[in-house]
């Protein structure tokens, strides 16, 4: 096992649980908020066990998470709006510490890379992975019109 097996574990380990509890328990808002976090948790974990394990398919899985994750958000958050418009879910504290997370992980694969295409392929996924949970968790708190009916 190396550092950057380690750190997937560690990632898996403390975002996936927390996120699995936040999905099967509570109410839906929390609901729908744990699901954006998956991808937070998923997506720079898949990165290092791509340096890890030397799997640049990894990379691939996880330009694909960053891509839709997001997108599966604001689609549960459209179809569950009459259910979620009681409480609006807040979770900017935790958008932004996945976010700061993310880029420290995008970094560190980053630098492990060096120049080229592969690198650029992770700073795409990098800008995805952050923009894309941070609209996310606006519309969640229904900061975007049209979304959550706001």
């Amino acid at each position: 096992m190396n550092g950057w097996i380690l750190a997937a574990t560690v990632e898996l380990g403390g975002g996936g649980a927390a996120a699995l509890w936040g999905v099967t328990t509570g109410p839906p808002a929390r609901r729908v908020v744990a699901q954006n976090m998956t991808t937070s948790a998923l997506c720079p974990a898949l990165l290092l066990l791509s340096q890890g394990y030397g799997r640049p398919s990894y990379v691939d899985l996880a330009l694909l998470l960053a891509l839709l994750g997001p997108v599966g958000t604001l689609v549960f958050a459209r179809l569950l709006s009459d259910d979620l418009e009681g409480g609006r879910p807040s979770a900017w504290a935790l958008t932004w510490t996945a976010a700061g997370a993310g880029a420290a992980v995008v970094t560190a694969v980053c630098v492990a890379t060096g120049p080229g295409r592969a690198m650029v392929k992770v700073l795409v996924i990098g800008a995805l992975l952050i923009f894309g949970n941070v609209i996310a968790s606006r519309a969640l708190s229904g900061g975007l019109r049209g979304v959550r009916g706001g």
